[in-house]
């Protein structure tokens, strides 16, 4: 009796023992989707979180660059994958842009995704040659109040975030500036450096060569308080341009149905890791203000910007 008894204790242990096992997670390769290109700012950024991941969890976590319209290519490649945890992708606010720019979006980022956290803000610079008369955004919204439609502003591609939110100036500032959109960044800060626009939007990583090397002058960003990277240049609230708030966000996601432990798992992680002072100042340098939530928080910030953006496209035809 006793010889059973102790037979059934230790197929208990080795059960509890196989089950505790089996619920470590991650217990091998995590992929994350994403979105953007090798070398884009949101590719270096997600490197440098998952590295941080694969030390802190002691296992790898592989990206997979799936760019395209709308995030669709990444979005597709998550959603045939099963939602067990191993299956991440990385959307950025563009996701929520793409939501109203394109009609037939074939997947629900609010509902087809489970918000994971943030890891990064960023928002966007507005720079003027640096030999330009304007030296800050009152100069140059003066100057659009006094001649409607004459002064341009240089942005990146219709409908990309940097486009918006020229034209979410032209709406909060209450001004008539021409927005000239251009296949890059690079061809819009020639067009700067030739006076071809008086005015042009970009990314800090974007524009930072022609910032360091003193050949534009930032007047505004475009965040709702001061920007950690530029903190001696003005809001756009500040320089006179209205209520304004384009702030960027970049956050991992998970397909719907994942297990909340997994989820948990990441969100703590990612607090610790988001917190340590050499990836915030990684990330700094890439323009980004490091910065973790919960999936309330970032969920709550997708439909903020789902609305706003679609609201500005909109407006901007």
């Amino acid at each position: 009796m006793n010889s059973l008894k102790l037979a059934l204790a230790s197929l208990a242990l080795v059960a509890f023992t196989s089950t505790a096992l089996a619920e470590v997670y991650p217990s091998r390769p995590v992929r994350i989707f994403l979105p953007y290109g090798p070398g884009d700012v949101s590719d270096i950024a997600t490197r440098v979180i998952a590295d941080k991941l694969g030390e802190k969890l002691d296992q790898r976590f592989v990206i997979e660059n799936r760019p395209g319209a709308g995030g669709i290519a990444a979005a597709q490649s998550a959603l045939s994958a099963t939602p067990d945890g191993y299956t991440l992708i990385v959307f950025t606010n563009g996701v929520a842009i793409s939501v109203s720019l394109l009609k037939s979006l074939p997947f629900d980022p609010g509902k087809d995704f489970i918000p994971v956290s943030t890891f990064g803000y960023f928002g966007f610079t507005i720079v003027t040659n640096a030999s330009s008369q304007y030296q800050t955004l009152g100069d140059v919204l003066k100057a659009a109040r006094e001649a409607p439609g004459k002064l341009n502003i240089g942005t990146l591609r219709a409908g990309s975030t940097v486009n918006l939110v020229a034209e979410l100036l032209k709406s909060t500032a209450k001004v008539n500036l021409t927005v000239i959109p251009y296949r890059t960044t690079s061809e819009a800060l020639i067009a700067l450096l030739r006076n071809d626009v008086e005015v042009a939007v970009g990314s800090y990583a974007a524009l930072r060569s022609g910032i360091d090397d003193k050949k534009l002058r930032v007047i505004a960003t475009t965040g709702p308080t001061r920007s950690q990277v530029l903190p001696s240049v003005p809001t756009v609230q500040e320089g006179g341009g209205g209520k304004f708030d384009a702030l960027s966000w970049a956050g991992l996601f998970a397909p719907k149905g994942t297990p909340a432990e997994a989820i948990a798992t990441l969100q703590r992680s990612l607090v610790e890791i988001l917190a340590m002072p050499d990836v915030k100042q990684r990330l700094l340098k890439l323009g980004i203000e490091a910065k973790a939530s919960n999936s309330d928080e970032l969920g709550a910030r997708q439909d903020a910007d789902t609305k706003k953006w679609g609201e500005g496209i909109e407006r901007a035809g």
